[in-house]
């Protein structure tokens, strides 16, 4: 039932967002050279590796220039990535991951493979289940750039945030439903619906 309810809204999904993502995609060519696409390596169910689909929001080569994760303020991100990262844009290619079933619309968000190797054999249940778009984690987390700015981002990730985040996801996989997984799409349109709104109201003040 999970996976007929992920292709159904997916396909729909991509086709509704398709101008968002051709918008996005030559604002950022217009900006820097390289890709409007990134491909990222990531660990999927049962522990399998895949691509995931993303809009570019650093400079080319910048997932060789340092860690895996992103603080707030990173200098690798460009201008118009910072937006697509605060507005969540540049997750919506990961429409497509869900249509080709590896990952789904909602679940525990998908770990590089290099941290994934630092999980224990308790914290490896997560991939028992497809990695989602947005998830538990997705939402708690909301603000992890943040969390992580003026650290060492990749030490206060595996020693803190990401045991954290595994907890959260592990409770999901616990108990996860249909039901459940409809409130979590709610309140996911309601986070990035309000951080937009929220852009759009701090522009207008300093306009």
């Amino acid at each position: 039932m999970k996976r007929l309810f992920d292709v159904a809204v997916s396909g729909a999904g991509l086709v509704m967002v398709s101008p968002v993502i051709l918008a996005a995609a030559i604002a950022i060519k217009l900006e820097s050279p390289g890709p409007a696409f990134y491909n990222g390596r990531r660990v999927g169910k049962d522990g399998r590796d895949f691509d995931i689909f993303k809009l570019r929001t650093m400079r080319p080569g910048a997932d060789q220039q340092g860690p895996a994760v992103t603080a707030g303020g990173d200098p690798r991100i460009t201008s118009v990535g910072r937006l697509l990262r605060r507005t969540k844009i540049d997750e919506l290619p990961q429409l497509l991951n869900v249509l080709k079933g590896e990952m789904s619309l909602v679940g525990p968000r998908p770990e590089h493979p290099d941290y994934v190797e630092r999980y224990t054999v308790e914290q490896r249940r997560v991939l028992s289940v497809r990695p989602g778009i947005t998830g538990p984690t997705a939402l708690a987390f909301v603000d992890e750039e943040e969390l992580l700015r003026g650290a060492d981002a990749e030490t206060l990730y595996l020693a803190n945030v990401m045991p954290q985040k595994l907890a959260v996801d592990l409770e999901y996989v616990d108990h996860a439903s249909l039901p459940g997984d409809f409130r979590i799409l709610g309140q996911t349109l309601f986070v990035v619906l309000r951080r937009a709104l929220g852009l759009r109201a701090a522009k207008r003040g300093s306009a």
